[in-house]
C-alpha cells in the first residue's frame, strides 16, 4: 500500500512539475577545490589513541578538481592522477643573522632572571595599511606582550608606546600572568575597531585563563570577552576559505598527553564560550617516535638501583624514571595553521621532552621541534614527512637550543620567499646561570616560494599527469627549477587525448629557475578556449623541481590565493590579487 501512494505521489509531481527526483543524499558544505564536507562537521568521530588518522578527502578525491584559488602545490597525491617523478621535500634555512629579535631592554631582560623576548606563539603579520611588518611577542617571562615592527621583516625596532611610557608595551602592567597569546590582522572584518583580534591566556586561570581582546591598529587594545575553559598554549587562527576563526585548543588524552581540540565559530568573540566540549581533533601517532637525544637523559635503572642505597641521594631523583618524563611517548605541544595560496598549512610543535620538572632539575628548557602539515579541508592533516620543518640545535649555548615555539600566523611571503617566524630558547640565565625558562628569543626561517615539496627528475626525464581539472582563468604558470634541465607542457581533453594546440611539441621549453613563469605554446597566447573545460595538463621534466602550477587571470600571474600572515607584494595584504 505504501508503494502505492508513493507510485501516485510520483505521477501527480510529474503532472505538475514536469519530472521527479528523490530527495538528494544528505550532505554539507562544498568547498572551493571540490571537496563535499559532510553534514556533521566538524568531525566527531576521531579516535584518540596513537594511530595514524585517515585523510577522508584522499581516500575519495573528487573526480573533477576546480583550480581557481590559489598556486596548486603538489605536497600530496590530491592533484596527481600518475607521474614518474618522485616527490621531494624540502627545508626553510635559518637567517644566518638570527636571532632577530632578543632580550634588550629593561623589560625584557628581566632584572637578569628569566630573560625573554620572543614568540610565544603571539603573532608576525604584514599591514598593508601602513606597509609595515608587525610582531606582538612575549617580553619578559610571564609579564609582558610587547610590539615590534620592521620595513623587510628582518630588521625590527622598539617603538615607544604610550600604554606604558617609554616601553613598547601594548597591554599596561596586569594583575595576572600572560601565558600563551595570538595576535591576528583580521582583512575580512567590517569593523574597523576590531581589525586586530588578540587570545590572551592569562594566570591564575580560575581567575583569568582564556581572553580576547579586539584593536583598531593593532596598539590599543579593548578586552572583549573571556572564553570557555581551556589549557594553556591554547591558539586561535583564521580560515578564510570558509570564514571561520578557529580555537586550537590544549587538551589532555589518556595515552596522549597533550593533544588538540577544535572548535570553529565565525564570529571570534561571540564563539568565545561554549556549552559542550570542543571535539578532539589532533595528537601524535606511532610515527611520532621519541627522540633518542632526550630518551637517553633517563638514569640507568641498575645505576638507579645502587644509587639508591647510598645514604644521602636525593629520593626525588629516584623517582624521575619514569620513562614517560623523557618523552616516552611523544605529545603534542601545539598547532597553528594559516592559509597557504590554495591548502592550509600546520605547524605541530612536538613535544619530546623531558617533563617540566625533569628540565628544572636539569635547568634546561624542554624540548619541542616544529613539523609541517597540510590541510584541504581545514581540519584533516596530511603528515607525509616528520623531520623536523625547524629543529631545535641541541647544542647549549645556541640561542634556539631548545623549546621551538612557531607564531601562531605560521609564516608571511615577501618576494620568492617565505619567512616561518618561530621563538626559540636557549636557558641561558644572567643571574641564575641556566634556567628551564630563560632566553626567549626571535629567528626567521626562510623558505622558497612554494618550496614545500617538488616533484623531482633527476638523471632521468618523468611525466606527471594531473587529475581532470577546471578553470576560470586564462593564463598558465609555473613554479620551476630546471636550471640543468627543461620542462615542456601538454593539456589534454576530457577524453585523455592531447589537445593540438597545446601539444609537448607546440610547447615554448622552460629553462631556467622561475618561482612566476608563464607558459606558451606557439600557436595560443591564452587558454581562453579551454575555460570551464574539463582537462588535464600533462608536464615533461627533465634534471629539475616542478613545486607549483596554477592558471591565472590575468597575465601578471595572479594566484587569488592566500599569503598566510601577508606580504608586501599584494595591495590587499593577505591574498595574490
Amino acid at each position: 500500500m505504501k508503494l502505492y501512494f508513493c507510485f501516485l505521489g510520483c505521477l501527480l509531481s510529474i503532472f505538475l512539475f514536469g519530472s521527479f527526483s528523490f530527495p538528494a543524499e544528505e550532505s554539507g558544505e562544498l568547498l572551493y577545490n571540490g571537496i563535499r564536507l559532510p553534514s556533521v562537521w566538524p568531525p566527531r568521530d576521531v579516535k584518540k589513541d596513537r594511530s595514524v588518522k585517515p585523510v577522508p578527502y584522499l581516500d575519495n578525491i573528487p573526480k573533477i578538481l576546480p583550480i581557481n584559488i590559489g598556486r596548486q602545490l603538489f605536497i600530496d597525491d590530491f592533484l596527481i592522477e600518475s607521474t614518474t617523478l618522485q616527490r621531494q621535500f624540502h627545508y626553510p634555512v635559518k637567517y644566518e643573522n638570527n636571532p632577530i629579535l632578543k632580550p634588550e631592554t629593561k623589560l625584557e631582560l628581566n632584572n637578569g632572571e628569566q630573560t625573554c623576548a620572543t614568540l610565544f606563539n603571539d603573532g608576525v603579520a604584514f599591514d598593508p595599511k601602513d606597509k609595515l611588518f608587525k610582531m606582538w611577542y612575549h617580553a619578559g617571562w610571564f609579564d609582558g606582550t610587547a610590539y615590534a615592527v620592521s620595513q623587510d621583516g628582518l630588521h625590527w625596532s622598539r617603538p615607544d608606546l604610550d600604554i606604558v611610557p617609554e616601553t613598547n608595551r601594548i597591554l599596561p602592567v596586569r594583575e595576572g600572568k600572560r601565558d600563551g597569546s595570538s595576535v591576528f590582522l583580521d582583512h575580512d572584518t567590517t569593523a574597523p575597531e576590531q581589525r586586530f583580534k588578540m587570545f590572551l591566556y592569562e594566570r591564575p586561570e580560575n581567575k583569568f585563563g582564556g581572553q580576547i581582546f579586539t584593536s583598531p591598529d593593532g596598539i590599543h587594545w579593548n578586552f572583549a570577552t573571556r572564553t570557555s575553559v581551556v589549557g594553556d598554549n591554547t591558539t586561535i587562527f583564521y580560515n578564510p576559505f570558509r570564514k571561520k576563526w578557529v580555537y586550537s585548543v590544549r587538551t589532555g588524552q589518556p595515552n596522549l598527553g597533550r593533544s588538540r581540540g577544535y572548535r570553529e565559530c565565525d564570529d571570534l568573540a561571540a564563539g568565545a564560550t561554549w556549552t559542550n566540549e570542543c571535539v578532539h581533533w589532533a595528537s601524535v601517532d606511532e610515527k611520532d617516535t621519541p627522540d633518542s637525544w632526550v630518551t637517553a637523559m633517563r638514569p640507568d635503572d641498575e645505576l638507579l638501583k645502587k644509587a639508591a642505597e647510598i645514604p644521602g641521594v636525593p629520593k626525588n631523583l629516584i623517582q624521575m624514571n619514569n620513562p614517560a618524563f623523557y618523552g616516552n611517548p611523544t605529545q603534542l605541544y601545539n598547532l597553528d595553521a594559516a592559509p597557504y595560496e590554495s591548502l592550509m598549512i600546520g605547524v605541530f610543535a612536538i613535544h619530546y621532552g623531558p617533563e617540566n620538572h625533569i628540565c628544572e632539575y636539569k635547568k634546561m628548557p624542554k624540548t619541542t621541534e616544529l613539523q609541517i602539515a597540510y590541510s584541504r579541508d581545514g581540519f584533516h592533516w596530511h603528515r607525509p614527512d616528520r623531520k623536523p620543518f625547524i629543529a631545535a640545535t641541541r647544542k647549549r649555548g645556541d640561542w634556539d637550543f631548545n623549546y621551538l615555539h612557531s607564531a601562531s600566523t605560521v609564516c608571511a611571503v615577501f618576494h620568492d620567499k617565505i619567512y616561518f617566524y618561530y621563538g626559540g630558547w636557549s636557558g641561558e640565565s644572567p643571574k641564575r646561570g641556566y634556567d628551564i625558562y630563560s632566553g626567549g628569543a626571535v629567528g626567521v626561517a626562510i623558505l622558497r616560494r612554494d618550496g614545500f615539496a617538488s616533484m623531482t627528475a633527476t638523471e632521468q626525464p618523468g611525466v606527471l599527469t594531473t587529475r581532470p581539472v577546471v578553470f576560470k582563468g586564462k593564463f598558465p604558470f609555473v613554479n620551476v627549477d630546471t636550471q640543468d634541465g627543461e620542462l615542456s607542457v601538454e593539456i589534454l581533453d576530457e577524453k585523455g587525448q592531447t589537445i593540438p594546440a597545446f601539444g609537448k611539441n607546440r610547447c615554448v621549453t622552460v629553462k631556467g629557475d622561475f618561482v612566476k613563469q608563464p607558459l606558451q605554446w606557439t600557436d595560443s597566447t591564452d587558454l581562453t578556449t579551454l575555460v570551464g573545460k574539463t582537462v588535464r595538463f600533462r608536464f615533461f621534466l627533465s634534471k629539475g623541481h616542478l613545486y607549483a602550477f596554477w592558471v591565472s587571470p590575468d597575465s601578471s600571474g595572479t594566484s587569488q590565493g592566500f599569503v598566510a600572515a601577508g606580504s608586501p607584494d599584494y595591495p590587499a595584504g593577505s591574498t595574490d590579487l
